[in-house]
């Protein structure tokens, strides 16, 4: 169905409806305006020539603004030609920068915005070397994410433009603020890498960085030892006080613990009141002391729980790696029989594997 209107003689271009929309579509003869009037609250169509390009700047510029990623698009000479206002508040660019200063001078070209970006990022020369690379190679994707010296984490897109017989146009970049989500997903990984109530590393967390220390020493051929600790009568403290007692007693101590290790050592709760102490570039010797000093460092402490006073010990077995080693898990079974042996010995000890 075809449907044409006058207005004062003048014909206007014919609108095509479907005969599904008939019953839904009247047509006012005054104004020359196709009217949806069912199902439809006001919707009108005008003439689609006469508001096309207008309707597509609009629609352009809405699609800019209401995204979350700072836009800016230069054309095939570097020249820039479009961007939104989230593009100048990442990069604190004031539009003037963006903005021809008389009709004469034309757009913008992009290396003075590249430098003042360049300016917040932690390692500007690859910034700009990237750059360079992109609009280099003409039809090169980039994805990336790259840190601020403010702290903030951009993520960066960037696409070649062409028309449809290959000419090359111009290139568009994206730059999304990931601050956030980074942080949240930094968040996530210390959860299941870390013991909740310690704060330390959990089972899976000591494990996934021995296996990487191991990996180090071996590559380097540098020593590695370990130490397996447990809480001597740890059961009597919860049975007599209770669990909340005793979880208090455990953060005590490890808070203790952690103040006795050098930087490099990694402490980690096995289960229950079992901990483990990774020393890389450590050889027994040097190892026996930070083991020793954890020892007396507990034994020496009073920790204070709900206003009580308690006192407790600690045993431990301490072992290297060994060439023979194929997996952290035998020199950890090796300390692990030590620690049986101070624990046959007395408790309140530290018993070394002989290799």
């Amino acid at each position: 169905m075809v449907l044409q209107s006058t207005t004062g003689g003048e014909t206007r271009r014919p609108a095509l409806v479907s005969d599904r929309m008939r019953e839904r579509v009247s047509v006012s003869a005054n104004s020359g305006v196709l009217t949806m009037t069912e199902g439809i609250d006001s919707c009108q169509y005008d003439d689609p020539a006469a508001h096309s390009e207008e309707f597509d700047r609009s629609l352009l510029r809405s699609i800019q603004e209401a995204s979350p990623d700072g836009i800016l698009v230069v054309d095939g000479d570097a020249r820039v030609v479009s961007y939104n206002q989230q593009f100048l508040k990442i990069w604190g660019i004031p539009a003037e920068r963006l903005v021809a200063r008389d009709a004469q001078e034309g757009p913008v070209h992009d290396t003075p915005v590249l430098l003042k970006a360049a300016q917040w990022v932690k390692d500007p020369e690859g910034f700009i070397s990237r750059v360079r690379e992109l609009y280099a190679n003409r039809s090169a994707r980039d994805q990336c994410e790259f840190e601020l010296k403010d702290g903030r984490i951009l993520e960066r897109h960037s696409v070649g433009m062409f028309n449809e017989s290959g000419k090359y146009l111009g290139r568009v970049w994206f730059f999304r603020d990931i601050t956030m989500r980074k942080r949240d997903e930094a968040v996530l990984r210390h959860l299941a890498s870390h013991d909740a109530l310690t704060g330390i590393l959990n089972r899976g967390g000591f494990f996934e960085v021995a296996r990487k220390e191991m990996q180090r020493a071996r590559r380097h051929q540098h020593p590695l030892s370990v130490l397996m600790l447990d809480l001597d009568h740890f059961k009597q403290i919860n049975d007599a006080l209770g669990h909340a007692t005793g979880d208090c007693v455990l953060s005590a101590v490890c808070r203790l613990w952690q103040g006795s290790l050098r930087g490099m050592d990694h402490l980690g709760r096995l289960g229950g009141e079992e901990f483990a102490v990774m020393m890389p570039d450590s050889l027994l010797a040097a190892a026996e002391v930070v083991a020793e000093r954890l020892r007396a460092a507990t034994e020496a402490g009073v920790i204070v729980c709900e206003g009580k006073e308690i006192s407790c010990s600690v045993s431990g077995g301490l072992a290297m790696l060994d060439s023979e080693d194929e997996n952290i898990d035998s020199a950890l079974l090796r300390a692990d029989r030590a620690l049986y042996r101070a624990k046959a010995g007395g408790r309140n000890r530290i018993e070394t594997a002989q290799a």
